[in-house]
């Protein structure tokens, strides 16, 4: 993971980053229960997964990726991302742990997240320090807010 840069401080950036440590911390226990042949436990983290990513894609999508991608030299990138969001929410929609052919496609998705939240922390995070303005912070902050209800932001510094 990038320490580099700084983007780590911002407070938006903050925010992102605990909630993919949030997320991750889910699909590691989610990932030991299915090793313990426990897919009733498992399971019952399936929700609570699928209600964190989805408020932080929509904090994601509706700010920092909205305003980046009106710069062409990111809008690719942004997209293959989003795609990845997609992906990983049919699957926590649809997945059967009694299957499983489901279980390893779980266990796959999980170790794929590992590497798209690293496309978001060492690419696209140091790279709105560069690419965003003020106004944008503003805006990427207040979709946050928005997809976040009752949930305090980061403080500055």
């Amino acid at each position: 993971m990038c320490h580099y840069c700084g983007c780590r401080e911002i407070p938006l950036i903050k925010d992102f980053i605990r909630e993919h440590e949030a997320a991750t911390d889910l699909t590691g226990e989610i990932a030991r229960l299915l090793e313990s042949d426990d897919p009733i436990s498992a399971g019952a983290l399936l929700a609570p997964l699928a209600a964190e990513l989805a408020a932080h894609w929509r904090g994601e999508e509706d700010g920092l990726f909205r305003v980046m991608r009106t710069d062409p030299e990111f809008t690719a990138y942004i997209d293959a991302l989003e795609t990845e969001h997609r992906a990983l929410a049919d699957l926590l929609a649809t997945t059967d742990l009694a299957r499983p052919a489901d279980r390893s496609a779980l266990l796959t998705a999980f170790a794929e997240l590992h590497a798209h939240i690293a496309k978001e922390e060492d690419g696209l995070f140091p790279a709105s320090l560069i690419a965003l303005t003020a106004a944008d912070w503003n805006t990427s902050m207040a979709a946050w807010r928005a997809a976040h209800p009752g949930r305090r932001p980061s403080p500055p510094g």
